[in-house]
Order: C-alpha cells, then structure tokens, then sequence
C-alpha cells in the first residue's frame, strides 16, 4: 500500500487516486532563460522516478510539465543581448530537451507554455477581480488581494506578519504581500493586449491557467522543487481556490535541494552547476542514482566525491550483471521449468516494501545491493540457474528506479568512467577464476581483456592472480 508524504498535511498518506487506475499530476517545470542546472536534474530525475513507479503499480499516469517561456529574467537577457524573447526561449527549451533526453528522463503527455495560454489568463483575471481577490494598483498592474484569502500560508505554514515588507510596492498595494497577476509592460514591444493594458502574465497564475484547462480544479499530484511551496504554490493555491472553490489537490509533493558548501545551490550566490556539465562526465545512471541515493524530500550535498561513490556503487550492480551464464530471458526459465525461490520473491517484497513507503529510495538501493551480493555468492557456489533468475530480477526492479538498462557490456564501454577501485577489481578476478576452474574460457579472457582496456594488468602465478595499474 502506497504512503506518500503531502506537503499539505505534513504527513504520509495512503495514496488513494480520484480514478481507480488513473493518476493526474502536474509538475511545475522550467523558466526557459538559461540552461537547466543539477537542481533541475534532481528534481525532475525525482518525478521521473515517481512516474516509473506508479506505472509499474498498473496506473496510468497522465503528466503535465509547463513551461514559463515570459517572465522578467528572459525579458532582461533578450533586452541584453538584442535578440526577440521567442529566439531565446526557443533556444533553452531545445536545449532543456537535449539535457532531459540524455538524462533519460519519460516525457511528459503535455508540455504546455506560459504563451499559448494568454487567453485563459486573461479570463481567470477577470473572474478574479469581477469577485473582488484582484485589483488594479496605483501602477497599473493588477494584484491579488491577500486578505481576499483567509487561508493563505496553509501549505507554507508562513507567518504572515513576518514576512518581508518590499518597499518597493509599498505604496502601490493594498497588502505589501499582494502579488501580481498581470504586469504593465513598458516596452509594447514586449507583451499582449488585455482589459488593463499591454503588458504579460505573473509568474504565478500561469499555472493555475495551464492546470485548470488540462486537469480541471481537482487531480491527483502537484509537485515540484520545495523552493517553490513558498510562494508560488502558496499563491497559486490561493488564485486557484478563489477562481472555483471546489479546487483541491490531493497529495502536494515537493523535492529537496542541492546543497553545495552547506550553501543551498542558486544563481545568486553564484555557485549553480549546468546538468550538462556533469552529463558530460558521468552516464547518466551514475548522475540518476546520485539524484535519488538521499530520500527526496531531504536535501543532496553535491561535490566530486560523491559522484565517483555513485559511479562505483552503479558499476558494482552491472558487475554483478555482467555475465548471465546461457540464459537470457525470461521464457528460456521458464523452459527449463525453473521456480522462483523464497529468497528471490522476498527480496522484491521488500523492495515494493521501501518504495511504498514515500518512494524510500535508499531503502530500495540496499535491496539491489543485497542482490548483487546475493548474485555473486550464487556464481561462486556454481547455482547459475539460480544467478541468472536473480539477476533478471535485479534488472527488472532497477529498471523501476530508472537505471540497469545498459548491457553491461556496453555499460563498461561507454560510461565515463575514471578508474575501476580495489573492490571492482578483485569483484572481476573472482569471477574470472570461477570462470577458469570450470572452463569457461572465453568469459575468462573477456574479463581479462576488459580491464586490460582499463589498463589494469592480471598475471596469473601458483598463489593466485595479482594485478597492478599500468600507468
């Protein structure tokens, strides 16, 4: 049974969907003014995860990822380097998709732009303001009335009364914590036409626009990175609310942050890393299991270290995959009337166990180490019906978490890979003398090969196999 933590309540709840085997949920994605950084990564590797696993679970998952193609930073950048807002925004979304592709990320049903959705904006604005939550200010935006709301901070738990007063629209609100809905442009080259004047979209409302025409006022998740909660999903909680008071989400989920020097990852302090950068250093299993190694609600330390832990404990799962001994596939098991023992059918159970927990990612990690474990010590005793069964198993569950799809073949060819450690080695010597004692020639002499590309040498005396980097 599936328990999921809702930001709402502050609690884990049985996941209960609105259709028995349909799941609907919209996930807030990126403003398009720049290449997408490791924070973007982690946070939609998260909901990638989330998606796999429901779809595993029998539901069919309809996914909305927006998104924001107009705010104040694309109009700065356009501004700077003279070129048109659509000639950038163009530009990052393709790049964005370059990125999300390479992550191996599932694409969204609907990828809906702030843009296209002008006109539906512009009504609920109407509405809004028609029911007094909206006002034109002194300077002719238009602003939502937070007092309008009465219970506005419930999904932050913000005190409202401590936040911050921006002198700036002080004199131009009614509540200096009013927020806009419809921006008086100064450049008419920039904008569209509305009841109010030339001007464009907030940042939050885009959201309640592009939800409400796709899902309607009711589905089941909404998530995002937890820098959102406040205020963008605050706000467009409380627009939506007032727009149709029937409008509720069932599970509100959110991702933690990238923590770079104990300092949260962001632009302004100028320590943001580009995902493609490290796209261009590591496969991407090795940057999905470093993503998701730290349950997702909690923040992730990056540096190097980390990264190279990731890729060692990625490569100690194909390891143990490396070699299926004749056996490749299911229905060749099942030919050989092969059962499924205890220990196989408990090990998915617990992995079903920790996934349905809040999708304890860790927890479901140490099952597949066990595995592996489990895997080798099968190889050695020589039980390779038993491996090999194993070993389809580890895939298909790993396959569930976004990583094992490589064959390891091909894995150990193409990953960037730095160096193989003590433990990998030795892993292999060991596989590569069972393979001698029981005259498995040719399996011996691919693993001597695979890391003698690794310039690792093996020499083989009568007190065993030593090796040595040749450097």
């Amino acid at each position: 049974m599936l328990k999921i933590f809702n930001t709402l309540s502050k609690k884990k709840e049985i996941f209960k969907p609105i259709h028995n085997n349909e799941v609907k949920i919209y996930v807030c994605g990126v403003t398009t003014y720049d290449l997408c950084h490791i924070g973007h990564g982690r946070t939609f590797v998260i909901f990638d995860l989330i998606i796999r696993y429901l779809k595993n679970l029998g539901y069919k998952v309809k996914y909305i990822r927006n998104i924001t193609d107009i705010d104040d930073k694309i109009i700065e950048i356009a501004n700077k380097k003279k070129k048109n807002i659509k000639c950038i925004t163009n530009k990052m979304i393709s790049e964005m998709q370059l990125d999300f592709k390479k992550l191996n990320l599932l694409k969204p049903n609907i990828e809906p732009r702030a843009t296209n959705h002008i006109n539906e904006i512009i009504i609920i604005i109407k509405h809004l303001i028609k029911n007094n939550n909206a006002y034109i200010a002194k300077n002719g935006d238009v602003m939502f009335s937070i007092d309008s709301y009465l219970n506005y901070g419930k999904l932050s738990r913000q005190k409202l009364n401590k936040l911050k007063k921006k002198q700036i629209y002080f004199d131009i609100k009614q509540n200096h914590i009013d927020f806009v809905l419809w921006k008086i442009s100064k450049n008419k080259k920039i904008g569209w036409l509305s009841p109010w004047g030339y001007g464009r979209p907030g940042w939050h409302i885009e959201c309640s626009a592009m939800h409400n025409k796709y899902f309607g006022n009711f589905f089941d998740i909404h998530g995002g990175g937890n820098d959102l909660i406040f205020p963008h999903h605050e706000n467009e909680i409380a627009q939506s609310y007032c727009l149709d008071k029937s409008f509720h989400v069932n599970y509100w989920i959110h991702s933690g942050m990238i923590m770079i020097d104990n300092k949260k990852m962001s632009k302004s302090l100028h320590n943001s890393l580009k995902l493609r950068d490290i796209l261009s250093k590591y496969n991407n299993e090795i940057i999905r299991y470093f993503f998701t190694s730290t349950h997702y609600r909690s923040p992730i330390i990056y540096n190097e270290n980390v990264l190279k832990q990731s890729e060692a404990s990625i490569s100690r799962l194909y390891t143990s995959i490396y070699y299926i001994n004749n056996i490749s596939s299911k229905i060749d098991l099942d030919n050989q009337n092969y059962k499924k023992d205890k220990e196989n059918i408990l090990f998915e159970k617990k992995f079903y166990e920790a996934m349905n927990d809040d999708f304890n990612t860790p927890r479901a990690y140490s099952i597949l180490f066990n595995m592996s474990y489990q895997i080798n010590i099968l190889n050695n005793k020589k039980k390779f019906l038993y491996a090999n069964n194993l070993i389809l198993k580890l895939r298909d569950l790993g396959n569930i978490l976004g990583i094992l799809f490589y064959n390891p073949q091909n894995y150990f060819k193409k990953k960037k890979l730095y160096y193989y450690d003590k433990y990998q080695i030795e892993k292999l010597i060991k596989i590569r003398n069972n393979a001698r004692k029981n005259k498995f020639w040719e399996k011996a002499d691919s693993i001597r090969n695979l890391l003698n590309n690794k310039n690792i040498l093996l020499e083989d005396s009568q007190f065993g196999t030593i090796w040595k980097r040749n450097k």
